[in-house]
């Protein structure tokens, strides 16, 4: 890249780095619960995509096998995962939401169109779909950039 798109690198990073802190990404809790930003992303992923292994989730939120394995056990002794039975695999551990797992998915999304939509509501419907547009560029691109570094780097 050359250097003059250096100014427009560091505007975006500049960008990332409020989005973050006020998204509350920055606090040791995240959306109005009682849990840290992995748990909440755990509680939203399951919520989205169905049961999920240990394994699977980290891959979708990209933590270590160690790092999973104790927010997972949290969740569980705070009630809001189950593990089950694979019928296919017996070895196989898929969680799943409780009761009390879907009421915090409930809030969470509650919380986030509301945060979402109050920042939305100052521009106007084509600023909002550029906003859109440009999020899910920008996630896209650096999802490619990881997995083609992913790639590139040796096996063991």
């Amino acid at each position: 890249m050359p250097e003059a798109e250096l100014p427009l690198v560091d505007d975006i990073r500049a960008a990332s780095r409020l989005m973050v802190r006020e998204l509350g990404f920055m606090e040791t809790t995240l959306a109005a619960t009682d849990h840290p930003p992995s748990a909440v992303h755990t509680i939203l992923e399951i919520g989205l995509r169905g049961p999920l292994t240990a394994m699977q989730l980290g891959t979708i939120l990209h933590l270590e096998k160690s790092s999973i394995s104790r927010m997972v056990r949290k969740l569980i002794d705070s009630g809001e995962l189950q593990e089950t039975t694979d019928p296919d695999d017996a070895r196989s551990k898929p969680l799943c939401l409780t009761a009390k797992g879907r009421k915090t998915l409930a809030a969470l999304h509650a919380f986030g169109r509301q945060q979402v939509q109050g920042a939305l509501s100052s521009l106007s419907k084509a600023e909002r779909r550029t906003v859109r547009d440009g999020l899910l560029l920008y996630a896209r691109a650096l999802e490619a950039r990881r997995a083609a570094d992913a790639e590139m780097q040796p096996c063991g």
